[in-house]
């Protein structure tokens, strides 16, 4: 049986880098990340982000979709709340050259 184990980690397998949670905390397994997903209130769960987030979360431990699916779908959904950024005009002035002697 460990020998299995160690062929499909299955819901042990790690995140290649962990996820860091708005609390302070982080997912290091999908485990982890399956764990907080269970705990979620259903009105949250049932949202398209976290939905997606599921459903690619349950793909990487079948070998059925890449890790970093499952990855992106969780940062995507713990920052679901988060304002999108808006870039602004670019405030620092262009420098400018004066060209010598042209000739």
């Amino acid at each position: 049986m460990a020998e299995i184990s160690k062929v499909n980690p299955g819901w042990h397998r790690l995140f290649d880098d962990p996820i860091p949670l708005p609390s302070g905390g982080q997912f290091i397994t999908l485990r982890d990340a399956a764990n907080h997903i269970t705990k979620l209130p259903k009105a949250e769960h049932d949202t398209p982000t976290w939905q997606a987030a599921t459903e690619a979360l349950i793909m990487a431990p079948e070998n059925r979709g890449p890790l970093l699916h499952a990855r992106v779908g969780m940062l995507r959904a713990l920052n679901a709340e988060k304002p999108v950024p808006t870039l602004g005009l670019r405030k620092k002035r262009v420098k400018k050259y004066k060209i010598i002697g042209g000739g």
